[in-house]
């Protein structure tokens, strides 16, 4: 068969076809590359596989942003993207996204180019220790020979265990061997030279790959504190109580449901079919329906209601308020976790994790949700503007009539709170749109004082970090509004409507420290995106711990609030992107719902 490009062959492009090849054949879409010399065969075949249509190629220069773009592409998809770098601190710029991958149970694949075994602990250039980089929060991590020959026909020894490699790394990375979902490191050495003409049958149309799939041995993420999340047994971890995979939940103990991050719509099913309170996080997928409890801090509080609580059945990762942490602390409370892609919930020590609930036959304790629900009632926010006087404003008395204008005036000009901003975003967000979450002062505010509503919620609560917050808001709005006909293996691919906005409410301190995020090459599509940012001048978050009691204020300012003047207009215009700044509640909504707005920042002054 001849070459698909004339010139010299090297065996490291063939390698790297097959390998590709493999991946793309298993149905990965999405490849995020940055650009570097010992991985050029890998950035070649990419470009060649773009060029086809059967993969969607993201090229960022930084190699921290493609992690989390990375990351952002499985939190919406469940497919894994695969990462594509050179060797050297090239490789260590993925840390930040394989740890929250690794915790939050996202599919990732690394694909690391590295020196040649022979180049390494010896002084060579650009050479470290890659294999186990990411030990112990990888689902499968294999250090890959060297390749050594080119194949003609791509039949070869070579190319039919680096197809099977891509499987197993595809299997292992979405969770299909019954192991969660996680980030997977292949380390790949290569001698030079480091790039050679296509192979012929990289043209061929791509189909799923002939070859058995046995499980990978277990590898990593298993660390000191419990069983973690990578192990392979899947009943009775490490310090959890015994019980059936798939639990029946009986009548009687007062029980509420409560959704953390990742929760999804299964919580809210639950807590409706039981008849039970639903406590869920904004960021949990489940904040909607009947039996949400609004002001839930406080009322896990009162000993009539969150003191009387029996049993609690836990879908997704709380993290967003100390009282759930408290409640499900608790050694008279039974404690039911439905596992999720993350880290197994044990604060009691006694957590029993569940595969599936249902709920026994029998009666709802109406006294029991009655009880939640008229005090979900009375802690409800409005934040609704107060409706204008149709009457007075319409009036011809001067009396009447001025005040009345007045007073809508005033509403309109009337400065942007946190708790204006939440739900003026809150509001403009639709099914069809994404929403982000930055871990900063915001979502806890938005936690606080939203109400119900059944949108796609996305944020980093793995580990709950600022950075990447961007690029993972990228991720997902690239995956959201990609809409093709066929899938990556030449398939028809389900019919799907594009997705609307991506907005991202984060603070300034998390839009600075993922600034480098912005950049979108000129040759890409660039996403329908939003950036909200609310800015008070450093980092406000710190002023509700226990170190703004305790702390001097120039201390405190110095090296916790860390104030700063940087101009993010200049930043937004820099990069490309439109700015607007709101600081009325009318600009926001503006801004918001603007339309033509490809990739917009909205800065939001907010006092501190």
């Amino acid at each position: 068969m001849s070459r698909a490009t004339s010139g010299p062959q090297a065996p490291s492009t063939d390698a790297a076809a097959a390998l590709i090849g493999g991946l793309v054949a298993g149905g990965v879409r999405h490849l995020v590359l940055s650009p570097g010399s010992r991985s050029q065969a890998l950035a070649l075949v990419a470009a060649e596989f773009e060029r086809r249509g059967a993969v969607r190629l993201h090229v960022r220069i930084d190699e921290r942003v493609a992690g989390f773009v990375a990351l952002g592409i499985g939190r919406e998809t469940g497919m894994p993207a695969a990462l594509v770098c050179t060797s050297g601190t090239a490789t260590a710029n993925y840390l930040p996204a394989v740890l929250e991958a690794h915790h939050a149970g996202v599919p990732m694949l690394l694909l690391t180019a590295d020196r040649p075994p022979e180049l390494r602990g010896i002084g060579a250039n650009q050479a470290t220790r890659q294999p186990g980089l990411y030990a112990g929060f990888t689902r499968w991590e294999a250090d890959l020979p060297v390749p050594t020959e080119t194949d003609e026909t791509g039949t070869s020894d070579q190319t039919v265990m680096l197809r099977r490699t891509a499987a197993e790394a595809l299997a292992a990375a979405r969770g299909e061997n019954g192991r969660p979902a996680g980030p997977v490191h292949l380390n790949l050495p290569y001698r030079d030279p480091l790039a050679g003409s296509l192979p012929g049958w990289l043209t061929a149309p791509v189909g799923a790959p002939a070859v058995d799939v046995a499980p990978p041995e277990p590898s990593g993420a298993l660390y000191q504190g419990g069983g973690g999340i990578g192990g392979s047994e899947r009943a009775n971890e490490a310090g959890t109580a015994e019980v059936d995979p798939d639990a029946v939940l009986e009548r009687g103990p007062r029980t509420i449901v409560i959704a953390g991050a990742d929760a999804g719509a299964g919580a809210e099913a639950l807590a409706h079919e039981g008849g039970w309170p639903l406590i869920a996080e904004i960021v949990s997928g489940a904040r909607f329906g009947r039996h949400l409890v609004h002001g839930y801090r406080t009322l896990l509080g009162d000993p009539a209601l969150g003191g009387r609580v029996e049993r609690a059945v836990v879908f997704g990762h709380p993290t967003l308020s100390r009282e759930v942490a408290a409640l499900l602390s608790r050694d008279d409370v039974s404690v039911l976790a439905v596992r999720g892609p993350g880290e197994p919930l044990n604060l009691n020590g006694a957590t029993a994790q569940v595969d599936a609930v249902s709920v026994a036959p029998g009666a709802v304790d109406r006294e029991w949700l009655g009880a939640w629900m008229r005090a979900s009632h009375a802690a409800s926010i409005d934040l609704s503007p107060p409706a204008p006087d149709p009457d007075a404003l319409s009036s011809a008395v001067p009396d009447e009539r001025l005040p009345a204008i007045a007073a809508e005036l005033a509403v309109l000009r009337a400065p942007v709170d946190r708790a204006a901003l939440v739900d003026a975003v809150w509001r403009a967000t639709w099914p069809h749109d994404r929403l982000m979450f930055g871990s900063s002062r915001l979502v806890r505010v938005a936690d606080t004082v939203l109400g119900g509503k059944k949108v796609p919620v996305h944020a980093n609560r793995g580990l709950a970090g600022i950075d990447g917050t961007i690029a993972t808001a990228m991720g997902i709005a690239l995956a959201s509004q990609d809409v093709p006909g066929q899938d990556a293996s030449g398939r028809d691919a389900p019919a799907r409507r594009a997705a609307g906005v991506t907005r991202v409410l984060l603070g300034d301190l998390a839009m600075l420290h993922d600034v480098g995020a912005l950049l979108v090459p000129p040759a890409e599509v660039a996403p329908r995106m939003q950036i909200i940012v609310g800015n008070d001048g450093g980092g406000t978050i710190f002023d509700g711990l226990e170190v703004a009691r305790i702390a001097g204020e120039e201390a405190m300012d110095r090296v916790l609030y860390t104030p700063h003047e940087v101009r993010l207009e200049e930043i937004a215009g820099a990069y490309g992107w439109e700015y607007r700044r709101a600081t009325t509640r009318s600009e926001l909504d503006q801004a918001l719902t603007s339309a033509g707005a490809g990739r917009l920042v909205i800065e939001v002054p907010l006092s501190r």
